[in-house]
């Protein structure tokens, strides 16, 4: 303290003028010889002052001196991206040892994906609801015919198709599904292909994304309007597109003239991706070619290539998978991939590594003739090589047809083989009533409500559900075991407080090395309470400061910036690519968050001073979902003072990343923030000001079991 110093300092002075006092009429009548030994004591004398001061500061601390930490964090958003994704890719389970050791995994690796491409709701066995195909016109052709169709996937949601019949089938014909890319014509851009199927002699069936359709639905959810809120949901815009074509496959396997042992499934783009999806997820899928439609993790984020890709190009990453573990989902049935050599979108030499990693998979089920690659020049696209090498390819799986690329031959694009938009169009009497196209991503995952909870038992069981279920899959990505807190004491001081401050930084995770002030009003000798305070992003200098200002003196006070604010903070236009990113790594920047504020709890009690079970923690604004996460994982806060806490985590952000970045995957499948203050109970709860209407339910919770209500007041 200033007092303190200055006491020192005086001390100092007063003894420093005594010994000059009593040495003046010996200097009036010295040698040099005599003035020099006087400097020279004059200088042992002030190092010794120096060294008691150093020695009153260190034992008003209570802690060990300053030190080095014994390794350096980087610190940096990126690196720790890039280190995270390049984990996920290295580790991307396809080093299984046996054919036997995969087909025990499997079940397991499958229900994990079907949840990732949020189809977890999805009737996937028994009953499906009527597909209620309505046929609204025919095209005849050269060779085939075209029926312009819609089926409804599920009730209220439509589907525009077109489906390519060859003339005189004799029989039944193999059939192909074509998933459409992220062209604005969709089923116009890409007839030709379906049309080509129909010319070789399958049944193709060209479905239109809820994108570009008829119906202009949403995929850019996150990618461009802000709703991150997605994440929180589970939702990705693939599983519609999944089960859409999942359906699909239904209308072919109805048709009289498909055989329905025999069908496929190819695209491109986010068709391709789709594709992939497709048939990791319907073993009807005899045979699939995604074309421009995956790269590694370590690839799409080291480059920066995720930034170009839609929402739809990847799963929700609850359980950290790659594209490998995808199509060994596929495997050991016929998977040809294709991949342009400056794609813009996809790295090539990531395609190449999952391709020769996906060969160990085919080569443990003794199929390796079964995966095959074929890469083109030019961006991303199709190019003549690779279409004629997937006619071949679907002719010799679907067909038993042995004929070379060449034999095959291309697509037609010639003006006069071409039909309009008009044409092909199938809404030719308008859309069909109640289609729930554009509001699919509201229903299709379905989100918990709050139970009725009547008596302790009950609680205890909720709590203890949603904490196991959020430490599955919303903060799966964390480690089980972190690394040493290797913690240092980075600075010291006797002021800013009653009995000084101590700045301490710790590893909270890997590449992190974040600082917690504290702020010691009570003698660090004693244990006392510990009101942790969460700085905001871009807050004002003091403003923390000024926030908890007027707590009681029992607590003493730290002040924490996780990862995102303050010093741990990084360019504002990096953000956007920080959200979306974090997400395709089974993460959100407010999981991150929420772990580092449970670390901060772990190391603050190590510390003498601290009582271990009076530990609180004082939030403001968005930071509050933070403190309540933190709290329920933590499972023994003593306190939590409140200031307008977002009333819930599913709403929008920013279309730029800016905004509120509460999302935390899954978390919607499970709980709601203004669920959570009465699960963190017996923990004391202070609101600041107005409460939100929605965290009634957790104080009528609390209150009908008698327990504390909330405290509200306007200031501390």
């Amino acid at each position: 303290m200033q007092g303190a110093g200055g006491g020192v300092q005086g001390a100092e002075c007063r003894m420093g003028n005594k010994v000059t006092k009593s040495l003046i009429p010996g200097i009036l009548g010295t040698t040099n010889r005599i003035i020099h030994k006087l400097v020279k004591m004059k200088k042992i004398f002030d190092y010794l002052i120096r060294l008691i001061f150093a020695i009153l500061i260190s034992s008003c601390s209570g802690n060990k001196p300053v030190s080095e930490p014994a390794d350096i964090q980087s610190n940096n958003i990126r690196d720790y991206l890039v280190k995270a994704a390049k984990d996920i890719t290295d580790n991307s389970g396809t080093d299984v040892i046996s054919e036997e050791e995969w087909e025990r995994m499997r079940p397991e690796r499958y229900a994990e994906f079907i949840e990732m491409i949020s189809m977890q709701d999805m009737p996937l066995s028994g009953e499906r609801s009527p597909l209620n195909v309505r046929i609204t016109g025919t095209i005849q052709r050269d060779g085939y015919r075209i029926e312009k169709l819609y089926y409804e996937s599920l009730p209220g949601l439509y589907v525009p198709a077109n489906l390519y019949i060859p003339d005189n089938i004799n029989g039944k014909a193999p059939a192909i599904i074509y998933l459409c890319g992220h062209s604005l014509t969709q089923k116009v851009h890409y007839q030709a292909h379906p049309a080509k199927f129909a010319k070789l002699g399958f049944v193709c069936l060209i479905v239109e994304t809820i994108q570009y359709g008829e119906v202009r639905g949403e995929h850019h959810g996150c990618y461009a309007r802000g709703w991150f809120n997605w994440y929180s949901r589970g939702y990705t815009p693939a599983g519609v597109e999944v089960w859409n074509a999942i359906r699909g496959l239904d209308l072919l396997a109805e048709r009289p003239e498909v055989d329905k042992q025999n069908m496929g499934a190819t695209g491109i783009s986010g068709g391709g991706a789709i594709s992939w999806f497709l048939a990791a997820a319907d073993p009807r899928v005899k045979a699939v070619a995604p074309v421009c439609g995956a790269s590694t993790m370590e690839a799409q984020i080291t480059t920066r290539t995720i930034d170009g890709h839609c929402d739809c190009m990847m799963a929700i990453n609850t359980y950290l998978v790659d594209f490998q573990d995808i199509g060994a989902l596929i495997a050991p049935r016929p998977l040809l991939i294709g991949q342009a050599d400056r794609d813009g979108l996809n790295q090539i030499e990531s395609v190449k590594r999952i391709y020769n990693d996906l060969r160990r998979i085919y080569q443990l089920h003794n199929t390796p003739a079964n995966i095959e690659y074929i890469d083109t020049p030019g961006g991303h696209s199709y190019h003549k090589n690779s279409r004629e090498k997937i006619f071949s390819f679907f002719t010799g799986h679907l067909m038993g047809k042995s004929i070379s690329p060449e034999e095959a031959g291309d697509i037609d694009t010639s003006p006069e083989s071409l039909l309009s938009e008009e044409e092909l169009r199938v809404y030719t009497a308008g859309i069909p009533a109640g289609d729930r196209t554009t509001i699919i991503q509201d229903s299709f995952v379905k989100v918990a409500s709050a139970p009725e909870i009547s008596s302790e038992e009950e609680l205890i069981s909720f709590r203890n559900s949603v904490v196991g279920s959020l430490r599955k899959i919303s903060f799966g990505a964390f480690p089980e075991n972190p690394p040493a807190f290797d913690s240092v004491k980075v600075f010291r001081t006797l002021d800013r407080a009653r009995y000084g401050s101590d700045i301490y930084s710790f590893v909270p995770e890997e590449g992190w090395r974040l600082k917690v002030d504290i702020r010691w009003r009570n003698d660090p000798s004693q244990k006392k309470p510990l009101m942790i305070v969460l700085r905001n992003p871009n807050e004002s200098r003091w403003e923390s400061e000024g926030f908890i200002e007027d707590l009681d003196n029992k607590w003493n006070i730290a002040y924490f910036e996780v990862r995102g604010v303050g010093e741990f903070g990084w360019d504002p236009n990096l953000q956007w690519h920080v959200r979306r990113a974090s997400a395709w790594l089974g993460r959100t920047l407010a999981s991150m968050q929420v772990w580092d504020l449970t670390r901060c709890i772990e190391f603050c009690r190590t510390l003498d001073g601290v009582d271990a079970d009076s530990i609180g923690i004082a939030a403001r604004d968005d930071m509050g979902v933070v403190a309540l996460y933190g709290a329920l994982l933590d499972g023994n806060c003593k306190a939590l003072i409140l200031k307008n806490p977002p009333a819930t985590q599913d709403v929008a952000s920013s279309p730029d990343g800016g905004g509120a970045a509460i999302e935390i995957l899954n978390c919607l499948r499970i709980t709601d923030v203004y669920q959570l203050p009465a699960l963190v109970s017996p923990a004391e709860i202070v609101f600041i000001g107005n409460m939100p209407e929605a965290y009634k339910w957790a104080e009528q919770v609390l209150t009908k079991l008698g327990k504390k209500p909330f405290t509200k007041i306007n200031t501390l």
